[in-house]
């Protein structure tokens, strides 16, 4: 078992290493689009990267149309294994919709020996949804 501190120690050390191992700049919330954001997580259990649409019900709905459109062409040319969740519930009880790629083996944020394939699963998949997202923003944008 870890302390707080040594947990938050870890993922520090995890995050850190991760941006000297893949140095670039990702989109993530600066998407240009109000309520779209990238996101990575790892942690005690799972590593996953997310396309979350946060905004007001009736824009959500909006954006979340325009993504069902692109559904095929994100499967079929980009991330075979996308997960799309209208309504997924956010831990603080806040709703949202997200598209997800999860990493499908063990792993945690605690264990150093997963951190090598947490990372290029992360690298790889973030570089997909952001090559789709680059290809696909025009649609995506508010009209």
């Amino acid at each position: 078992m870890f302390s707080k501190e040594e947990s938050r120690e870890l993922r520090e050390l995890f995050w850190t290493s991760f941006g000297k191992s893949f140095p670039r700049k990702w989109i993530l919330y600066d998407t240009k689009i109000k309520g779209f954001s990238f996101k990575f997580h790892f942690d005690t259990k799972s590593a996953f990267v997310t396309l979350d649409v946060e905004h007001d019900l009736e824009n959500r709905i909006k954006h979340w149309e325009k993504l069902e459109s692109l559904k095929s062409i994100l499967r079929d040319d980009y991330l075979p294994e996308a997960i799309f969740e209208e309504e997924f519930l956010l831990d603080n009880g806040k709703e949202i919709s997200r598209i997800y790629v999860p990493l499908d083996q063990k792993v945690s944020i605690h264990n150093k020996n997963t951190w090598q394939e947490v990372m290029v699963f992360l690298n790889e998949n973030m570089s997909k949804f952001e090559s789709f997202f680059e290809d696909y923003s025009d649609i995506l944008k508010d009209d």
